[in-house]
């Protein structure tokens, strides 16, 4: 893939997506969001994966959105694609967060089925610093995960939750300190019923699918609304210049 932004490999039916852009502690290309859309339409078709995990390289999980995602109306259209390929993944969507998880990098983490983390990991949605809005379907799925008042603290405040409170508001299922342990317990869905599996992501799915798709679609037209305003352009561009900050 150009410039190697992903690492993708598939072993024991387990479709691994490496996020690989560490110097720019992997933020989110529109790029990435296009061939992480076509991996995942890719393996819901083929049976030889059962499950996708998605990760990243190096010392962060994601900084969030690069810059220039925000430019287009084009940009929106394969951003709302991305939220909508997860939404609608008929396997099992996997996270190992390896360490921070910085905007979309923690609000779509409420549409993965498992989420494991690094205890070094934290968890940051800054929204209101930067003058934007909830996205990843997170203004609908951190009330029902967190409860009302710490998702109020994460999206309205811009709380930065550390691994150990992301597991406690059910954010995160396992903090981990080897992340080996995780990728051999994973690999023992071998033994298990993939039929059955599937069957049970069926059926957690089939009740909330219609409504997150409208709930993407709607943040989405929500963003881009807001981000033709000048100051959202000014506190994106001071927030980059400050990203080895984070």
């Amino acid at each position: 893939m150009e410039g190697h932004i992903l690492k993708v490999n598939l072993e024991n039916g387990i479709q691994k997506i490496i996020l690989n852009r560490p110097k720019k502690k992997n933020a989110l290309s529109i790029k990435m969001y296009q061939e992480i859309e076509n991996i995942l339409n890719d393996s819901s078709k083929n049976d030889s994966i059962h499950m996708v995990v998605l990760t990243g390289a190096g010392d962060f999980f994601t900084s969030g959105n690069d810059i220039n995602v925000l430019y287009s109306i084009e940009n929106f259209i394969h951003f709302k694609n991305f939220i909508d390929a997860l939404i609608t993944f008929p396997k099992l969507l996997v996270a190992i967060v390896n360490g921070p998880a910085i905007g979309i990098g923690t609000t779509m983490l409420g549409l993965f089925d498992i989420v494991y983390a690094s205890e070094k990991a934290y968890f940051y949605t800054p929204f209101t610093k930067l003058g934007l809005i909830a996205e990843g379907c997170s203004s609908y799925t951190f009330p029902k995960i967190m409860g009302p008042s710490k998702a109020g603290d994460m999206l309205y405040l811009g709380y930065k939750m550390n691994a150990k409170e992301a597991k406690e508001y059910h954010l995160v299922g396992t903090i981990y300190k080897d992340v080996e342990e995780i990728w051999i317990y994973l690999r023992k869905l071998n033994q298990l019923s993939i039929k059955s599996i599937m069957a049970i992501k069926y059926l957690v799915q089939k009740w909330n699918k219609q409504t997150l798709l409208e709930v993407n679609k709607t943040e989405v037209e929500e963003l881009k609304k807001i981000c033709e305003s000048k100051e959202v352009t000014n506190k994106l561009l001071n927030f980059i210049s400050n990203k080895n900050k984070l």
